[in-house]
């Protein structure tokens, strides 16, 4: 890439550095300072020079890329349940699959057997993509999100408030400083094998947020086996979890004694998420005072 460089040139060049047309696109438009719904506005002036300096820019985006780096990573957001969030390497990238558990909870929550100002606990919120998925969607909803990341909690906060929404935060390792119950629980705990192969092509994202243990089930063994001392009666817990661990997840669910335990597929038609409902009293002295150790919502 050079002075004379035009746009179709620049992402000619970008294709021979191993990227795919979206992703060369998308960084292209990102140099350009244009949103990346305007791939349209790329093909209408693909003669257009691209300046040198735009031209290096673009060259050093795309070798991050090559090298595996997630394009979320790069431009510093990423599209979720519409809205746009903050990323960074602090925290995993939202994905699609998990718009399957947003989906969900919000069918539950919309039940009769749900107050209209119902408490929800989302753990492990990373950059906050469920919890303000659920609150965007539905302002009346109490909703509390927790990371054992400080670093994590930092980025949720930053999407809290650009989006405006009031989210309380609490710095602790899943259930750790939380106390009341709550009507919905959900998480996207880390779930992959500490020995799957698949971890090489995502050596760029947070490791402590995608591995847990040798079969991938540490976290969310732990998960429901607490979850229901902060579940009201009748309230649900909802997980996400791999593609093949939903017959796993659903055994950990019964014999803990859920209810009406089932999964949700993703738009693949793989069972992407498991959950059931605590039937019986909150398990344990399940404290009813409010969290002291809420941080500021934003």
């Amino acid at each position: 890439m050079n002075s004379e460089c035009n746009l179709a040139q620049a992402l000619a060049a970008a294709q021979t550095l191993g990227l795919d047309r979206l992703d060369a696109q998308l960084l292209l438009l990102h140099v350009l300072g244009k949103a990346g719904a305007d791939r349209a506005w790329l093909l209408a002036h693909d003669g257009d020079l691209l300046p040198d300096e735009l031209a290096q820019q673009y060259r050093q985006l795309s070798l991050r890329r090559a090298a595996g780096e997630p394009l979320a990573y790069i431009v510093g957001s990423k599209e979720f349940f519409g809205m746009t969030l903050q990323v960074d390497a602090r925290v995993l990238v939202p994905r699609p699959d998990t718009e399957t558990l947003v989906e969900w909870a919000l069918q539950q929550l919309a039940s009769k057997d749900m107050p209209a100002s119902a408490r929800v606990l989302d753990l492990g919120t990373g950059s906050g993509a469920i919890a303000l998925a659920l609150k965007k969607t539905r302002p009346d909803l109490d909703v509390t999100a927790v990371d054992a990341s400080a670093e994590a909690l930092a980025v949720a906060r930053a999407n809290s408030g650009k989006h405006g929404l009031p989210i309380h935060f609490i710095l602790g390792n899943w259930f750790e400083n939380v106390s009341g119950h709550f009507n919905l629980i959900v998480s996207n705990p880390p779930y992959v094998a500490s020995i799957d192969s698949h971890l090489a092509a995502l050596r760029h994202e947070p490791l402590e947020a995608l591995t847990a243990g040798e079969d991938g089930l540490n976290d969310l063994r732990r998960i429901i086996e607490q979850a229901p001392a902060h579940l009201h009666p009748q309230g649900w817990l909802l997980l996400e979890h791999g593609y093949h661990q939903a017959q796993a997840v659903c055994g950990l669910l019964s014999q803990r004694g859920l209810a009406d335990v089932q999964s949700r597929a993703d738009l693949a038609g793989i069972a992407r998420c498991s959950g059931g409902r605590w039937p019986g009293e909150p398990a344990g002295d399940g404290q009813t005072a409010d969290n002291q150790a809420l941080i500021s919502g934003f």
